[in-house]
């Protein structure tokens, strides 16, 4: 296992970008099969997939580019400097990736009407970011790869999700 996380190191150092790419894709997908097993259900491999291809087009693209310019514009790691780029990725990044989430996982399941589970999701799906997110944040480098979350990763998004989905009432669709 050293070994294996010796090699995930240099491979980041090296390539930073591809390796957080393939690293979202990893654990979003982990995460969307940990939920689906947690619930009883049958495995559901396409929307594994889904929620994968949504973290490899945009959240781990987003996250990368997102945390340099974060570092650039609020450099340092003094208290200050950290609460900063928290309250500054609560308040823009995570609107930002709560709404691409929603938008993109409609659209991945042909759904008329892309914005309804974010109208119905966002909200709740925001607030329970606010609970865990700003506590998870600070022990972590402030470039590309979190090394103190990246277990969590995966399984906050859907786990967000499922709260949301959970807290918010389900208003179906009416028949055509």
């Amino acid at each position: 296992m050293a070994r294996w996380w010796r090699a995930l190191a240099r491979a980041a150092g090296r390539y930073p970008w591809p390796t957080n790419v393939l690293l979202y894709a990893a654990l979003f997908s982990a995460g969307d099969a940990l939920q689906q097993r947690l619930r009883g259900g049958p495995a559901d491999w396409r929307q594994t997939r889904r929620v994968a291809t949504v973290a490899v087009a945009f959240h781990a693209n987003f996250n990368y580019v997102w945390q340099r310019l974060l570092e650039r514009a609020l450099p340092g790691r003094t208290p200050r400097a950290i609460l900063a780029k928290v309250l500054c990725d609560q308040a823009v990044g995570a609107p930002v990736a709560v709404s691409a989430f929603y938008t993109g996982m409609s659209i991945l399941q042909g759904k008329d009407d892309i914005f309804l589970d974010l109208k119905q999701k966002f909200w709740n799906t925001y607030k329970s970011g606010l609970m865990y997110w700003p506590f998870v944040q600070p022990p972590k480098p402030p470039l590309r790869m979190r090394p103190a979350s990246l277990p969590l990763l995966g399984t906050s998004w859907c786990c967000r999700a499922q709260a949301a989905e959970e807290m918010e009432p389900r208003h179906e669709r009416p028949a055509p």
